[in-house]
């Protein structure tokens, strides 16, 4: 077998195939693959995949490639929906032009810097700039960054901006871009509220959907734990202090309930941090400075840390609850453990309402294991749901099923046909009269 690259057969820079064999990617993954030619040929594109595919390097490597360093003007934009993503989009591309020759000028644009100071950096215009649209938008407003002479414009989680109401700022960044505008859209999945979006700057894109194999990483163990009426957040504590991981993120759905979680196992001492969209963005930096100095044990976050942000040696990955609204983002979620051939833990904290969407997630091919407390351990319960679809089976009322046999001889009797509200209730009554009749003949015996 050869030692070259297989990313040698797109044709690209010498200098790019390097940087790709010093981080040892060696073999594309199928969304590079399938899409790394159409945007060096200038092609719109639509990359549809999860979270961990190599999206970032199929359009960051083709977007390189395209540069004209003899240039000195923007010739790319990069808009990602949050500061985090931004910077770690920006980090990627950092690596891949570490051994150009001829330097490529790449400039961060995001919210919570020093405007001024960036205005000052502007003089000398960058040929690829990445950044959050609001900051982004507001440089080319201030006329400190001319995008005018841009063909690309890639949208980084489209489906994300659009949940942050990110668009409208994209799509005036887009209209101020190069007549002839060369346009990658990134996203998990395609809301057809971005639809009219697409349709007005794209030109016949090339889309390429990526599903994989499995919903979420094969390595990562599923576990639900109920509440049984029990205290949500004292639960989360107990299942904080007896998993005692290397590296855990704890999701809740609000900025409310963060604050809420991390309080309250700071108060029992546990080395815990929180990131939310309510923290400024010094706050956010800092934090996510902690957590790759691996400083911190326990962070708990909202969705935000969820999508696209690579936070490494995440061992498990703690549900406060089930994500609203959008299941995808639980596998968003427990996404950001059990990456690169690591394994991991998800521990989802659940309720009866939640029935109905772990259903879903099962019917995603996802295995969960029924688990409980008991005395500070851990104890395997039956499957709950399982039995629950065994349950709608006979025709007797569920109550009754176990009593059916002394009384009966072991046959379900039919469900009166036109029954009257409260019927069940009225069986139930029956049948336990029906035991104590019968435990009273045994005592006599």
């Amino acid at each position: 077998m050869s030692n070259k690259s297989n990313f040698e057969r797109f044709n690209l820079k010498p200098f790019i195939i390097e940087a790709l064999n010093e981080q040892r990617f060696k073999m594309p993954t199928e969304i590079q693959e399938r899409l790394i030619p159409a945007i060096i040929s200038g092609k719109d594109v639509i990359g549809q995949s999860q979270t961990g595919s190599g999206k970032t390097l199929a359009f960051l490597i083709p977007l390189v490639e395209r540069i004209d360093v003899t240039k000195e003007e923007v010739q790319a934009v990069i808009t990602a929906p949050t500061r985090e993503l931004a910077g770690q989009i920006f980090q990627e591309l950092e690596k891949l032009l570490l051994l150009s020759k001829e330097e490529i000028a790449a400039k961060l644009i995001v919210g919570g810097t020093d405007r001024l100071r960036t205005i000052e950096k502007l003089k000398k215009q960058p040929q690829i700039v990445v950044g959050t649209p609001g900051r982004v938008l507001d440089l080319i407003e201030e006329q400190a960054l001319k995008v005018y002479t841009s063909p690309m414009l890639v949208v980084d989680e489209a489906d994300q901006m659009l949940d942050m109401g990110f668009i409208e700022e994209v799509d005036k960044i887009a209209a101020r871009m190069a007549e002839q505008l060369q346009m990658l859209v990134f996203s998990a999945t395609v809301p057809e509220k971005l639809q009219p979006f697409l349709r007005k700057y794209m030109n016949n894109p090339r889309h390429v959907q990526v599903n994989p194999e499995k919903t979420t990483a094969e390595k990562i163990e599923h576990y639900l734990l109920p509440l049984r009426h029990r205290n949500r957040i004292n639960l989360v504590m107990e299942v904080a202090k007896l998993y005692n991981p290397y590296f855990a993120i704890i999701f809740a759905n609000t900025k409310e309930q963060v604050d809420e979680i991390a309080d309250a196992l700071i108060q029992e001492g546990l080395n815990v941090d929180r990131i939310h969209g309510g923290l400024n963005p010094r706050q956010r930096k800092q934090v996510m400075k902690d957590v790759n100095s691996a400083k911190i044990q326990y962070l708990v976050a909202t969705d935000l840390a969820a999508r696209g942000i690579d936070i490494k040696g995440v061992t498990h990955i703690i549900n406060f609850e089930l994500p609203r609204n959008d299941l995808d983002w639980y596998v968003h979620r427990v996404g950001r453990s059990a990456r690169a051939g690591e394994s991991g833990v998800a521990l989802t904290i659940y309720d009866e309402k939640d029935d109905q969407s772990i259903e879903k997630l099962m019917n995603r091919k996802i295995n969960f294991k029924f688990v409980d407390i008991k005395n500070g351990e851990w104890i395997e319960l039956e499957n709950k749901l399982k039995r629950k679809v065994r349950k709608k089976i006979p025709s007797t009322p569920i109550a009754t099923r176990k009593a059916t046999a002394p009384a009966t001889g072991g046959k379900a009797k039919a469900k009166p046909k036109g029954v009257k509200p409260g019927y069940k209730k009225k069986a139930r009554w029956e049948q336990e009269k029906q035991e104590q009749r019968n435990r009273r003949k045994n005592r006599k015996k």
